[in-house]
């Protein structure tokens, strides 16, 4: 890939991340919040198990989702649905895992297929887990972030393992309801991986020809993680994603 398709790919990813995680005050001052509150539940749910099951697979590439463990949204949080051999944990993870910032945070339309790895499981997802039980509970957005503020002071969560990362490789993910492709798609192809909070310039984030940048989410949540996002290029059946 040449500079050209480098600094293509790091502008897109940069679109993909103020399109979900932008806050009000960039998007418009005046501008109505489209989801001040959760939607009923039901809204959330997907109608058939075997559906939902096959999205969370789609995140990652066969040869990495098709012996990970599948974990779905039920009534009281997410529950095991395929119990797999590899580590990996793939899971179709709703809006309220966004930015507290971000207008979408209750958008009942978001479903974002994931894939993590054995060390995201163990340290990623149980902020998903967290979030989510709070969330059907009927907490508010502030409560919500209360709550994991104070997780996070009282050391509830588990540390951030070194080396976690998830795929991010679905064709049919809807992200936020702003296109973020040419084609006017609600979706990326991408990779994640997230370290504590350090420097972009450790990583030649957001730099000139750089193919990766850093979520601004780290700012203001309460969960003291970067995550760093690059582009595939690749869709997870291996069919071309767009790159610019």
């Amino acid at each position: 890939m040449n500079r050209k398709r480098f600094t293509a790919g790091a502008l897109l990813i940069f679109a993909l991340i103020f399109a979900i995680v932008t806050p009000g005050h960039v998007q418009g001052q005046d501008k109505k919040d489209p989801y001040p509150l959760m939607a009923p539940l039901d809204q959330y749910l997907f109608a058939d198990r075997n559906a939902e099951i096959a999205l969370a697979r789609s995140a990652a590439p066969p040869s990495v989702s098709s012996d990970a463990t599948v974990v779905i949204l039920g009534l009281r949080g997410f529950e095991t649905a395929a119990q797999g051999r590899n580590g990996f944990v793939c899971i179709v993870e709703r809006a309220w895992t966004s930015p507290f910032d971000s207008l979408e945070f209750w958008n009942p339309k978001n479903r974002s297929p994931i894939c993590y790895n054995p060390q995201a499981a163990r340290t990623i997802l149980p902020i998903t887990y967290m979030r989510t039980r709070l969330a059907l509970a009927g907490k508010s957005k502030a409560e919500i972030k209360d709550s994991m503020k104070t997780a996070v002071e009282k050391k509830e969560l588990p540390a951030l393992e070194p080396g976690a990362m998830c795929y991010m490789m679905s064709k049919q993910a809807y992200l936020t309801d702003k296109g973020i492709t040419q084609d006017g798609a609600h979706n990326m192809a991408h990779m994640m991986f997230y370290t504590p909070q350090i420097k972009p310039a450790d990583w030649g984030a957001n730099m000139d020809n750089s193919p990766i940048v850093i979520d601004p989410r780290g700012k203001n949540d309460p969960e003291p993680i970067n995550t760093f996002m690059m582009l595939t290029g690749a869709w997870s059946d291996g069919s071309p994603a767009p790159l610019s």
